[in-house]
């Protein structure tokens, strides 16, 4: 049994990354676990206690948005983990994927002005992430 791990924003624009994330578990009988990391490294201009209070909301969001995504795989017939972090999230995913063991990392392609990553960046994130960790990285088409 493997294990897939799904980095993911949250809200409706990452459903398809959840729902395919959800449906290859379902596939190969793999193991799912969320991935949330509220990542502020973009205050570091900040004031330190609006850091710590942006930092703290973000981490309950993800808590949130991870447990909406733990329902809907659960709807499905998944039984999904979920785990949230606070750092950057290169390191964080690296760190969870190793520490869980993972044989697949999962993640999204934003479009539009929220994107989180250019396609070319997301590209190479990915191949970084995947020479890291040996782990292979697959970035689902279409999706948050």
């Amino acid at each position: 049994m493997g294990m897939i791990l799904c980095a993911t924003r949250g809200g409706e624009a990452s459903y398809p990354t959840q729902d395919a994330a959800i449906s290859l578990a379902k596939e190969q009988g793999d193991e799912l676990i969320f991935l949330y990391v509220a990542d502020i490294s973009f205050l570091n201009q900040t004031a330190a206690p609006l850091v710590v209070d942006v930092e703290s909301r973000l981490e309950k969001l993800g808590r949130f948005q991870l447990v909406m995504a733990q329902e809907r795989a659960a709807a499905q017939g998944i039984m999904a983990q979920t785990i949230v972090r606070k750092g950057q999230l290169r390191a964080e995913l690296i760190a969870v994927a190793k520490e869980i063991g993972a044989t697949l990392i999962v993640m999204g392609r934003s479009l539009g002005p929220d994107a989180a990553f250019e396609d070319a960046a997301l590209q190479a994130f990915a191949a970084d992430l995947q020479a890291e960790t040996g782990v292979e990285v697959r970035i689902l088409e279409k999706s948050a």
